[in-house]
């Protein structure tokens, strides 16, 4: 019983700093969308600066999920990738910011394909633990068809590639934060043994 409760708890806590990642990269997913949308003549050195924060966020989210103890090493050295190529996306984005829309669009389509892999992977991973993963999959689809976009199309502006890419970024944020509203309802936290004897020896008296 002692190794059950324990491998439950075990679960329980995996689930949560899965679901706290989620929180955070589908957070900074809607709020890269919005911007990039509502922002109709945005230039390219701007269009830099707002993904190369967005890369940041996003890959700050992904290295602090790698540092759990829990879950298995090849999905935390999976993220711990995916989150140091964001974080360098997003340097190389900022400190670059007199690149052309056709580079940038470059960089971007690279990581979204990137990132989408890896989503993808994630929710292959986690078919136990959130029943719902299709939303995971299509997450990591969508991005790997804003990459394929953008590289087949390296000539387009910087409007172009911030509508593609702030169309991806809400897209993936609302499905990444419903599966980690999902994970949340098809998680509840094991009673722990203490609590259950201190009711079972309440009940007696």
């Amino acid at each position: 019983m002692a190794d059950l409760s324990g491998e439950r708890e075990g679960v329980w806590v995996l689930r949560r700093q899965l679901m706290g990642m989620l929180v955070a990269r589908g957070s900074v997913a809607l709020l890269f969308g919005v911007v990039a949308l509502v922002w109709p003549a945005v230039t390219a050195p701007a269009l830099a600066l707002l993904f190369g924060l967005y890369a940041l966020g996003d890959g700050l989210a992904l290295l602090t999920g790698s540092c759990r103890r829990e879950g298995d090493a090849t999905h935390r050295v999976a993220h711990a990738a995916g989150g140091v190529l964001g974080i360098a996306a997003g340097l190389v984005a900022v400190a670059w910011p007199g690149a052309t829309a056709r580079a940038l669009g470059t960089l971007i389509g690279a990581w979204a394909v990137t990132t989408g892999v890896a989503e993808i992977c994630a929710a292959v991973r986690f078919r136990r633990e959130v029943r719902h993963e299709w939303a995971l999959f299509l997450a990591g689809a969508a991005s790997v068809v804003a990459g394929v976009l953008l590289w087949a199309r390296p000539d387009a502006g910087a409007t172009a590639v911030a509508e593609v890419i702030g169309g991806y970024a809400l897209v993936t944020g609302a499905l990444v934060l419903s599966a980690a509203h999902r994970l949340r309802g098809t998680a509840p936290a094991p009673r722990p043994a203490h609590h259950a004897r201190h009711a079972h020896h309440a009940r007696r008296v």
